[in-house]
């Protein structure tokens, strides 16, 4: 007679908590990185649609000069003349000199009027100015 053992042996096993730990705290990682976002490009502006919209790449933080549909320019949520937009782009060249200004100019708005923040841009002294536009669909 042979008398035989049974040993409940269990094989590798993989502890599934501290997957599932580092799952969620990487998707509440990404969930609150990603809803993070510029007010200045949370307005409501229509931009116009450009063969050669691309996004641009923030290496310096930006000067973000808004035309809103009536023709009134906004930078940071404040509303300004011409003579102090210049004021505050020659200020923020004075500070850094390779600032980078990106004029958002609404798709209504008359093109003189976005003409004439670039020009008020470069006689601030920025030597290239950025038009925003989206990319055509």
């Amino acid at each position: 007679m042979i008398i035989r053992a049974h040993a409940s042996e269990a094989g590798p096993s993989i502890e599934l908590t501290p997957i599932i730990d580092m799952v969620f705290l990487l998707l509440i990682f990404f969930l609150v990185a990603t809803t993070f976002r510029e007010e200045e490009r949370e307005m409501e502006i229509a931009l116009p649609e450009a063969e050669s919209g691309l996004p641009i790449s923030v290496a310096l933080r930006e000067l973000v000069v808004n035309v809103d549909s009536d023709g009134s320019v906004i930078v940071g949520r404040q509303r300004l003349e011409l003579d102090a937009l210049r004021t505050l782009v020659a200020d923020a060249l004075e500070a850094n000199p390779n600032q980078k200004v990106t004029v958002r100019g609404d798709k209504d708005v008359p093109y003189g009027t976005v003409a004439r923040v670039l020009g008020v841009c470069k006689a601030a002294g920025v030597s290239e100015p950025f038009l925003d536009t989206v990319p055509v669909r």
